[in-house]
């Protein structure tokens, strides 16, 4: 799953971010308003958490922007405002719900995961597959030649990664990004290590293999 965080507190969007990932989401950090639309109007989510007041554009307008341009994707209000009539505003804007500040990271993970399930959108945009691998995004399981797969957060969330940008070469950088949250260190092996469990459980006792070496340039998961 891939959620978008829109707070331009870097101490709240960094923590907000780096739970989801512990919780086995892909998160998108944007700090201002145009930024956030941008990513929006070029990616795919399947949640949003918006904070109301931003730099350069604010929270209703990037919701009431996206609605409409026809994008469904289900919006969580993050903000300090707390009266009713501000909650009303926001949903009538085009959000799903409104959680304010200061809250429970429980409760905003509770809540997203609650909208992700939520999602009136096809079930086929929860499935992601490659030849006979499959990943259920909503119960988080992966098959393989209807053989169940248990993957840890981190290998299910690398695995999600490969499959979104799947036939697409990866770099350490991005996973590191994307699935640890850390800067590029070229020293770190994490990465190997992480695609070598992936692949013993993946492909080490399947054909054909889908997790490939690029050497120089990262990973990708094809059938060929």
């Amino acid at each position: 799953m891939r959620v978008l965080v829109i707070e331009d507190d870097e101490k709240i969007g960094s923590f907000i971010r780096k739970g989801l990932r512990e919780a086995g989401l892909i998160v998108d950090l944007a700090t201002d308003g145009p930024t956030g639309l941008a990513l929006f109007q070029d990616n795919s989510y399947d949640a949003a958490v918006v904070d109301i007041m931003l730099p350069g554009m604010d929270g209703l307008t990037i919701i009431e922007t996206i609605r409409k341009q026809g994008m469904s994707t289900p919006v969580l209000i993050l903000s300090a405002k707390r009266s009713v009539e501000d909650r009303i505003t926001g949903l009538q804007k085009g959000s799903d719900d409104y959680l304010v500040k200061p809250f429970s990271f429980g409760e905003l993970l509770a809540r997203v995961q609650a909208l992700i399930r939520r999602d009136s959108r096809s079930v086929d945009s929860h499935n992601l597959q490659v030849a006979d691998l499959n990943m259920d995004l909503l119960s988080r399981e992966v098959t393989r030649q209807g053989e169940r797969i248990e993957l840890p957060a981190k290998e299910f969330s690398l695995l999600e990664y490969l499959l979104r940008n799947q036939g697409r070469i990866v770099s350490k950088t991005a996973i590191l990004e994307n699935v640890y949250d850390y800067s590029f260190d070229p020293q770190t092996n994490v990465v190997d290590v992480l695609v070598c469990r992936l692949r013993n459980k993946v492909d080490k006792d399947f054909s054909p293999k889908l997790i490939h070496t690029v050497r120089g340039m990262g990973y990708v998961i094809k059938t060929d």
